[in-house]
């Protein structure tokens, strides 16, 4: 998935391209991390914020669909889905 973002995201291929294919590739009866819901999230939460990848908002996409809270040490990712995602400190897993 995140080859096919970065691809669509530099024009080597159009989005609807880059979706077909996914849609492809989820159709193949292998396992693809993390299911549709989480990666259309992570699709469009890299589209939001202008991202060349969905690395990181993979980790934003899973703690939206459950519900949670993104706890990370990158104050600069931090920053950047504040409003997105609810926020929580390291501390937070030992509490």
């Amino acid at each position: 998935m995140n080859d096919l973002f970065a691809a669509a995201q530099r024009g080597e291929i159009d989005r609807r391209e880059a979706r077909a294919r996914l849609d492809h590739m989820r159709a193949l009866k292998i396992r693809l991390l993390g299911d549709r819901a989480q990666q259309q999230t992570a699709w469009d939460v890299a589209d939001r914020l202008g991202w060349a990848d969905t690395f990181a908002p993979d980790y934003v996409a899973l703690a939206t669909l459950q519900a949670d809270a993104l706890v990370t040490l990158d104050a600069a990712l931090a920053r950047v889905v504040e409003g997105i995602v609810p926020l929580a400190d390291d501390d937070a897993l030992f509490a």
